[in-house]
């Protein structure tokens, strides 16, 4: 995992050059639309406001004509079309800020709006992935890590598994194309896992030393 704040990008979402044996097999970004509707759940934000909209006007209709009842629910209109803008803009910048990267090796994701980091992932860190497709085409594909390996919840959100916060897990969030992004991810996982370790021995017969 880096992190650096000032660094130029040689290449869009990486921090660094890749190496000679390391290319990108897939390069994407949230789709702001869907990243609003699941993420920060822009529609019971909304939904919330018509309620409350619905309420305050019937409880005026009690004792006021209904063009007046009709008004008082007004400023329950402009709070919820402020609040889903907010959350929309939100949505917006992030999926602006956020580059996801594939390569043969690993996993990169550039997130962050205004704390920009980047997470590499290798394929050797990740057990599993789950792919939640949703209609449209869009989707999460989550990595559940293994070992040692730990991020944080609140450091990384929204670019994780909602609601696994004891064993984050790192995610390309609201991808779209998501069926064919995971399917690349898997074979690119599967070559890379099972490429063979070669141990080059020392001249002077010194321990083996491990070499890709």
């Amino acid at each position: 995992m880096s992190h650096d704040d000032f660094a130029v990008e040689p290449i869009p979402g990486l921090p660094e050059k890749l190496p000679a044996d390391e290319y990108i097999i897939w390069q994407g970004s949230p789709d702001h639309n869907a990243l609003a509707r699941e993420a920060l759940s822009l529609r019971w934000v909304a939904g919330y406001f018509v309620l409350l909209t619905i309420w305050r006007v019937g409880a005026s209709s009690a004792d006021y004509p209904l063009g007046v009842s009709v008004m008082h629910g007004v400023p329950f209109v402009i709070a919820g079309l402020v609040a889903c803008g907010l959350l929309y803009l939100i949505a917006y910048v992030q999926a602006r800020a956020t580059i996801y990267t594939l390569t043969n090796k690993r996993v990169a994701m550039r997130i962050g709006a205004a704390l920009t980091m980047t997470l590499n992932l290798p394929y050797t860190w990740i057990g599993t992935a789950k792919l939640d497709l949703r209609s449209g085409g869009t989707g999460t594909l989550a990595f559940e890590l293994i070992g040692d390996t730990r991020v944080s919840y609140l450091m990384t959100w929204p670019h994780v598994r909602p609601w696994y916060m004891s064993r984050t897990q790192p995610a390309l969030r609201c991808i779209p194309d998501a069926e064919n992004v995971a399917r690349m991810f898997a074979t690119a996982a599967e070559t890379r896992i099972s490429q063979p370790i070669v141990a080059r021995v020392q001249p002077d017969g010194g321990n083996a030393v491990a070499a890709e």
